[in-house]
């Protein structure tokens, strides 16, 4: 084979390997970067900051827009989630997708704690703010929020000190509200709980009965 020719090609695929390397580096490195949506909805663009749950093949996709400091949000953490985890998310049904949508500072500020976790206890004090907002959630009457958030914080293992380094991170709380200007722009979304799924808003809260039928529906195709 003439050397030209090998040469040729072994460029090629150089330029191909660095060519998919940079899309890989744009995209986060996620082969599930971009779900496709198979009821007609839109795509849902997963980000390295995303904590799913479930299969993302997943013939429903469902994005829940949540804030700390919001007590319905808090209801369905408790009330809702467990069942709706054991019934669809753990048998491969549901692909799930929970992001903060921040009302408030104080929103940002418990964020930014939970986001100084560990990624696989991100989730798990999420729900212990939710658990415990009448500790510290200003919607409680509490007046010293920080001194609330610095109580959460020590529950999961952080120092004063650390909990307020996470809080004055600047960096951290303009990807907060980042995420928030997204879910804005891109879904409407303009308070909490709120849902999308396969690519359709769903706004509020709703028993486990309403949404057994909904999702069922959404497996069908409904």
């Amino acid at each position: 084979m003439d050397r030209k020719y090998v040469l040729t090609g072994i460029i090629a695929l150089a330029v191909i390997a660095l060519g998919i390397i940079a899309w890989l580096a744009f995209s986060g490195g996620s082969s599930n970067e971009m779900l496709a949506n198979t009821n007609g909805g839109l795509p849902v663009a997963l980000s390295p900051r995303d904590h799913p749950m479930g299969s993302p093949k997943a013939p429903v996709v469902m994005v829940e827009y949540a804030a700390p400091t919001c007590p319905h949000c808090a209801r369905f953490d408790q009330e809702i989630f467990p069942q709706l985890k054991a019934t669809y998310i753990d048998t491969g049904k549901v692909y799930y997708i929970f992001r903060v949508f921040p009302l408030n500072q104080v929103d940002i500020a418990a964020e930014a704690i939970a986001r100084c976790m560990p990624q696989q206890n991100y989730m798990s004090f999420i729900d212990l703010l939710y658990r415990n907002q009448p500790k510290w959630d200003p919607e409680y009457g509490v007046t010293d929020v920080h001194a609330g958030l610095v109580a959460m914080g020590r529950l999961a293992g952080m120092s004063a000190e650390q909990v307020d380094a996470c809080i004055g991170n600047q960096d951290e709380a303009k990807k907060i509200e980042q995420v928030g200007t997204e879910a804005q722009t891109k879904y409407g979304i303009d308070g909490t709980p709120t849902f999308i799924v396969n690519g359709e808003k769903r706004v509020g809260e709703s028993t486990w009965a309403d949404w057994q039928s909904y999702l069922n529906g959404k497996l069908r195709g409904k």
